[in-house]
């Protein structure tokens, strides 16, 4: 395993030879199991029993100029490979990440920040149809952090082709298709102002654009954004946001939907270091362009989605129970359903 180590990041130092020599680099695996039971109301359940397992190697290292690199390769279930990320952080200049589109950078990361003691709403046992926002985090892509000044940070990311993610080495993502170049923006302030009571205030904007190429398809470009905050103030946390889509179509079909939007909101409060309590509500609303004007789509429909839930952590080892409401889930009336989801979560 120490041989292997050193193999793959001598490659890798080889690479950023051009910077800066490297001293040697380290890689850890970190891993986990999560198992489920869940109770449908008003649907067949069918086998309630749900397993999931993950792996994650992460490699770090530095070099002489005392900028540091890491590396993060995520498995997923059945050890399949899901993505890879090489972050640069350089010192006073901020970061760079080279993302095969895990969801993490971009306004995909600020598509639900609201407090939970575990999972958002929409996430915990129901398949809801709630639309969120994404930008160019699922794509291959690059994004520039900047450093934190005056509790402001700001982050920049691109994708040459949204839609396209996974690319190898020496690879291409082929034909272009209806999408194009995708450009993300986002800031995070936390104005403490020196004060302590506001150190756990967080104030977040977000915005993204895609150019479409197929105008036979599309008549406008892909615009999405969110603004919102969180609060937390010892153990309590509070938040709430806003988002917005704009799909790029304009036909008055119900399949063809024009823009969504949706409301956020939460709190989550420690009981202590162990045990965590929280409710979350989240909802879409969908519309389409009729007669040259922005209205409900036929079939429209708004998801609403709440949940409360209860976690509590003794080492390596999670327990949780959410109890889940969806309403005109995957925006169909009376698409109504509840869950109940118990979940052990081991780390190692």
């Amino acid at each position: 395993m120490k041989k292997l180590t050193k193999v793959g990041f001598s490659a890798l130092c080889g690479s950023l030879a051009a910077i800066s020599s490297a001293n040697a680099g380290e890689l850890t695996v970190t891993g986990g199991a999560h198992m489920t039971w869940t109770s449908l109301d008003k649907a067949v359940t069918g086998n309630p029993i749900g397993i999931d397992s993950s792996l994650t190697f992460k490699g770090s290292g530095e070099l002489d100029n005392g900028w540091t690199f890491s590396m993060t390769i995520a498995n997923a279930d059945k050890s399949a490979y899901s993505s890879t990320a090489v972050n640069l952080t350089m010192g006073g200049l901020g970061s760079l990440n080279f993302n095969q589109g895990d969801s993490g950078n971009g306004i995909d990361a600020l598509d639900d920040k609201m407090p939970t003691a575990w999972e958002e709403p929409w996430g915990a046992g129901l398949s809801t149809g709630v639309k969120l926002v994404s930008g160019v985090g699922p794509s291959s892509n690059v994004q520039y952090t900047t450093p934190t000044i005056a509790g402001v940070t700001l982050a920049v990311a691109w994708a040459p082709d949204v839609g396209n993610a996974d690319n190898s080495e020496k690879t291409a993502g082929g034909d272009r298709g209806a999408l194009g170049t995708g450009y993300d923006a986002r800031i995070n302030i936390n104005p403490s102002l020196g004060t302590e009571i506001l150190s756990g205030l967080d104030i977040f904007v977000g915005a993204s654009t895609v150019d479409t190429m197929n105008n036979s398809t599309y008549e406008d470009d892909i615009y999405e954004g969110i603004a919102g905050g969180t609060f937390s103030l010892g153990p309590v946390s509070v938040g709430y946001a806003v988002s917005g889509i704009t799909t790029g179509y304009r036909e008055a079909t119900d399949a063809n939907v024009a823009a969504y939007k949706g409301h956020m909101y939460g709190v989550a409060f420690n009981v202590n270091d162990n045990l965590s309590v929280s409710y979350g509500f989240h909802d879409s609303r969908k519309a389409a362009y009729v007669s040259g004007k922005l209205q409900p789509s036929k079939g429209q429909r708004l998801i609403e989605v709440e949940s409360y839930q209860i976690a509590y952590t003794m080492g390596g080892v999670s327990m949780r129970v959410a109890e889940v409401k969806g309403t005109n889930l995957n925006f169909t009336d009376a698409s109504d359903k509840d869950a109940t989801v118990v979940s052990v979560g081991l780390a190692f």
